[in-house]
């Protein structure tokens, strides 16, 4: 694996100090409270282990069900829940990030809120949002996103998953975060995202998908 080195992670100032335009104060996430709560009950009585690497994000971190079997010897905790959106992950941060105190935190999250109709202007402000958060309350963490997929099912907003990608990603390269690009990796030679990775639902991936982030992923994690 490459080593990472980890450095405190530099933030832009944007005008009059505020961040970008986002959705997060009228995002409500109430209705992920039984499975935030079902989390906090299995930590008390099995404990996730300390400097931990955290997963977190929508249904695609949810179903990585070989996480640990994927990066083997590393601490490795999945706290993805549903259909979840950046904001919740956001509002819900308390929760399911900061008390873990994770040496890095790798996120998957965006696709849905696209989805849900949000612009990918305002899901950038989500994600500056969330790593803002992050860096408040763990400076030393390193921050890993994988970008937000193509799948077949989704494929009508492909344009504005690019912009989303687009905008993290030069976001990233100037502030310390890894990015992690899967959208080329999941395509085929026709340009189309490839069949055989997902399930039928053709938005979620099955073992061949997963095994494209694995190879993604790994060299990144610590």
């Amino acid at each position: 694996m490459t080593p990472i080195l980890l450095v405190p992670l530099i933030w832009t100032t944007f005008a009059h100090g505020q961040l970008p335009a986002n959705s997060v104060a009228r995002q409500d996430s109430s209705k992920w409270e039984s499975e935030i709560a079902a989390f906090e009950a299995g930590d008390r009585t099995n404990p996730p282990p300390k400097n931990c690497i955290l997963f977190v994000g929508s249904s695609s971190i949810r179903l990585w069900s070989s996480l640990a079997t994927d990066f083997p010897g590393l601490p490795v905790v999945n706290r993805g829940f549903g259909g979840s959106e950046l904001a919740d992950s956001v509002k819900l941060a308390d929760r399911i990030i900061i008390p873990y105190q994770p040496r890095q935190v790798v996120i998957y999250a965006g696709a849905n809120d696209l989805a849900a109709g949000k612009e990918p202007e305002i899901v950038f402000g989500d994600f500056v949002a969330l790593l803002s958060k992050i860096h408040r309350h763990l400076p030393h963490a390193s921050v890993v996103f994988i970008a937000s997929a193509p799948n077949p099912k989704r494929w009508a907003i492909v344009d504005k998953v690019r912009k989303l990608n687009m905008l993290v990603d030069a976001y990233c390269r100037r502030h310390e975060v890894i990015f992690i690009d899967v959208f080329p990796l999941m395509l085929g030679p026709d340009g189309l995202p490839k069949p055989d990775i997902f399930r039928e639902d053709g938005l979620h991936m099955n073992a061949k998908g997963y095994a494209i982030w694995k190879e993604a992923v790994i060299p990144h994690l610590r």
